[in-house]
């Protein structure tokens, strides 16, 4: 009984994740990704404050005591912000042009190629990776190559955003092991809302959005920084205490699902028979890839 508690918690988990790509492709509409990315981030990072005060990080702040601890954070938050900053930055300009549905499963292929990267590291990936990596390939074909062999623009972007963020996996892997995860996060999204701001005047040029507009894009704001930052990430460091890494990783891996569902009943988002059955193949090529050891660990 107590499991299936824990389980019912990371699929919360999963269940917000999933629905934060609608917020997401709200958000598209109303503001530019820099901007909505920035003020997320800022949030995300003052909500993720107010975990670490609920669930009192006393080692943790041991650790910050010292000067080597100290700079372990400032360093993993630097690089995993700047990291996720291009991650974020690559998914909200591609939802822009493309579903929040197909945007879901696509992003999910950080799980299939997280382990091929880390080849490069010398990690060796096992069966179900290659035979998962292939299915997903076929998958990604049928949900978003169209005639002619072209690749929407807005699909491509989330593609992009796959590859950064199964790197964004990787060096919060290498940093959480020198820091407490949950300041490792909220460094991040401090650096990333930081970052995202700092390159709007460069890469997007022109005034900040008026107030009206922020103010109109509220809930979609509130909704990735405080549920989808704060809560869920709670759920999931909670959960996983209680839960095998495969269950859990098992589980997140529907945040997927439920984004096409609630692209479905909340936009009314369709998918073509060719774009489910992409769908269909992306999740069992993703539900392969968890029967490997380690993967889906999620940052």
């Amino acid at each position: 009984m107590e499991r299936l508690k824990y389980t019912l918690l990371m699929a919360l988990g999963a269940f917000i994740w999933g629905t934060a790509f609608v917020a997401q492709r709200m958000g598209a509409d109303i503001l530019d990704a820099y901007t909505f990315n920035g003020i997320r981030s800022l949030v995300g990072s003052l909500a993720l404050l107010a975990v670490v005060a609920t669930l009192g990080r006393r080692g943790a702040a041991r650790q910050l005591a010292t000067r080597r601890g100290r700079l372990d954070l400032l360093a993993g938050g630097l690089v995993c912000g700047l990291v996720l900053t291009a991650s974020a930055l690559f998914q909200q300009l591609g939802l822009g042009e493309t579903t929040a549905g197909k945007a879901g499963f696509i992003t999910a292929l950080y799980i299939l190629i997280v382990p091929v990267l880390g080849l490069l590291l010398g990690r060796r990936a096992g069966l179900p990776i290659w035979v998962g990596a292939a299915l997903g390939i076929v998958g990604m074909y049928f949900l978003c190559i169209k005639e002619g062999f072209t690749i929407g623009r807005g699909d491509l972007m989330v593609l992009r955003c796959a590859f950064s963020f199964a790197c964004h996996i990787m060096v919060v892997d290498h940093y959480a092991r020198r820091v407490d995860p949950i300041f490792l996060s909220q460094a991040q999204f401090l650096f990333a809302g930081l970052f995202s701001l700092a390159a709007f005047p460069v890469f997007h040029g022109g005034p900040f959005p008026p107030a009206s507009d922020i103010a109109r894009c509220a809930m979609p704001l509130l909704y990735t920084a405080i549920l989808s930052s704060g809560v869920a990430y709670t759920l999931q460091i909670i959960a996983q205490k209680r839960l095998e890494p495969g269950i859990a990783s098992l589980v997140m891996s529907l945040e997927s699902v439920f984004a096409v569902l609630s692209g479905w009943a909340i936009l009314g988002e369709r998918l073509t028979g060719r774009e489910a059955l992409g769908c269909v193949l992306v999740f069992v090529a993703v539900i392969i890839a968890e029967l490997n050891p380690g993967a889906g660990d999620r940052a």
